[in-house]
C-alpha cells in the first residue's frame, strides 16, 4: 500500500473509532418501532384513501429521541424495507406500490418529519421542555409530513388540493394526541437518562466521547 494511502486510511480509521458505535443499534430498534406499530393495522374514515396509523407516532418518537439524522435514518431504513417489499406497513404492506398510492406523499414525508423533528428537539437544548417537544413533534411529525402527504395525495387522487386538506383534517385530533403523547415519553426518557438528549448526544459526538 502506498504511503500516502496509508496515512489516509489511518485518518479514516480514527473517523471511524469516534463514531457511536451505539447508534446503529438505537436506529435499528426505532426502525423496528416503526414497523411494530403498524401491527395494530390501519382506519379509513370518511372515504379518505390514506389511512390512519399509529406509524406515525413511531416518526415522531424517532425524532425527538434520536434527534435529527438518526431518527431520519432509523425512517429511511424502514423505507428501504418497505421498497424492497417487506409487509412492514400498517395492514401488511409493502412493496414499491406503497409510494405509488395515495398514501405515498404521507410515508416520503416520514423522513423530513423525522429529521424537523429532530432538529427543533436538538435546538431546544440539553434539557427541552414538554412544550419545546410538543412543538417540535407537531411541527415535524404533522406539519411537514401533512406538506408533502396533501399535495400528492391531491395528485394521485385527483381531488383539488382544497379538498385534499379537508380530508387530512380528519387525521388531526389522532395526531395531535400522538404529538403529545411522543413528547410525554421523550421527556420521561431524557430525565431518566440525560445522555438521551439529543442536544447532549451531539456534544459529546463532537467532542468524540459518543459510543
Amino acid at each position: 500500500m502506498p504511503f500516502w494511502c496509508e496515512i489516509d486510511f489511518m485518518k479514516n480509521a480514527g473517523k471511524w473509532r469516534r463514531f457511536p458505535t451505539g447508534d446503529l443499534a438505537r436506529v435499528a430498534v426505532f426502525a423496528a418501532l416503526i414497523a411494530v406499530l403498524g401491527l395494530p393495522g390501519s382506519v379509513n374514515v370518511f372515504g379518505n384513501l390514506v389511512p390512519i396509523t399509529l406509524q406515525t407516532l413511531g416518526v415522531m418518537l424517532a425524532g425527538v429521541i434520536l434527534g435529527a439524522w438518526r431518527g431520519a435514518l432509523a425512517v429511511a431504513v424502514l423505507l428501504v424495507l418497505v421498497a424492497a417489499g417487506l409487509p412492514l406497513l400498517a395492514g401488511g404492506r409493502g412493496g414499491l406500490g406503497a409510494f405509488i398510492g395515495p398514501s405515498a406523499g404521507f410515508l416520503i414525508g416520514w423522513l423530513p418529519g423525522a429529521a424537523v423533528t429532530g432538529w427543533l428537539t436538538e435546538r431546544a437544548g440539553r434539557s427541552p421542555s414538554l412544550l419545546q417537544l410538543v412543538v417540535a413533534c407537531l411541527a415535524g411529525g404533522i406539519g411537514v409530513i401533512y406538506l408533502f402527504g396533501i399535495p400528492v395525495q391531491a395528485l394521485v387522487t385527483g381531488a383539488s388540493l382544497p379538498a385534499a386538506a379537508a380530508l387530512s383534517a380528519a387525521f388531526l385530533p389522532g395526531d395531535v394526541i400522538k404529538a403529545v403523547l411522543a413528547s410525554v415519553v421523550a421527556r420521561g426518557v431524557q430525565r431518566a437518562y440525560p445522555d438521551a438528549v439529543p442536544a447532549v448526544h451531539r456534544e459529546r459526538l463532537r467532542s468524540g466521547w459518543g459510543r
